[in-house]
């Protein structure tokens, strides 16, 4: 029976990859996110294994309404990726704008809490398996860095759930890259990593042995 992932931030870059890359292996993939029309566009490509499921990542409630349409429509869920998340256009802590630090917290911290609030219960019925995206950022001093900050939480956080999940059989993951080159940017950053890239670490943490839980994958530029 095909295993069902859930992710947010679904519309493009990583998101976009791990569900293409998901699907190529037999998953079926919920994608949620704000961006309706290219969520139609994604799941027009992937085909019936795809779930159209938009939303805003820091509601909790769109969330729970969006996990229970997918656990409903392919029969439970199996893994969850909180992938949404966003960054400052103004770094520091003294120029740094607060409305910007106001919608980073909610959807880089809160939103990632939302989706593991959502799916946990599904996931501790089919012993699954919760993916968070962290970043390098997260695990080093950058000055002034909000951004940093909501990613050393990640870090954090997906150690603890690592643990609570252990109790019960599930796995959690923290996938930490470096500087992608996705739409999170401005300008284009052709000599980084590409979404593919990050993609393929989600993809070797879900696929791996159930004797395994790959708790942390950091994946950087060579250059």
């Amino acid at each position: 029976m095909a295993r069902t992932l859930f992710i947010t931030g679904a519309s493009s870059g990583i998101g976009a990859e791990t569900a293409r890359q998901a699907a190529s292996k037999g998953w079926n993939v919920g994608l949620f996110a704000r961006s309706k029309d290219k969520l139609d566009t994604l799941a027009a490509e992937i085909g019936e294994q795809a779930m159209v499921l938009p939303g805003d990542a820091s509601d909790l409630s769109q969330q729970r309404e969006a996990v229970a349409h997918l656990a409903e429509a392919y029969g439970g869920v199996d893994a969850a990726f909180a992938n949404a998340g966003t960054g400052a256009s103004v770094p520091g802590a003294e120029d740094g704008d607060p409305e910007e630090w106001e919608t980073m917290v909610h959807l880089n911290v809160l939103g990632l809490l939302w989706t593991v609030k959502a799916a946990i219960p599904l996931l501790r019925e089919s012993r699954g398996h919760m993916v968070l995206t962290g970043s390098a950022a997260g695990r080093k001093h950058i000055k002034g860095s909000v951004y940093s900050a909501t990613k050393w939480f990640v870090h954090g956080y997906g150690g603890n759930l690592a643990e609570e999940m252990r109790d019960w059989g599930g796995r959690c993951t923290v996938i930490a890259p470096g500087m992608v080159d996705t739409p999170f940017f401005e300008e284009a950053k052709p000599d980084k990593l590409k979404p593919e890239d990050v993609a393929g670490a989600v993809m070797y943490a879900l696929e791996a042995e159930r004797r395994a839980n790959v708790q942390e994958v950091f994946v950087m530029p060579t250059d």
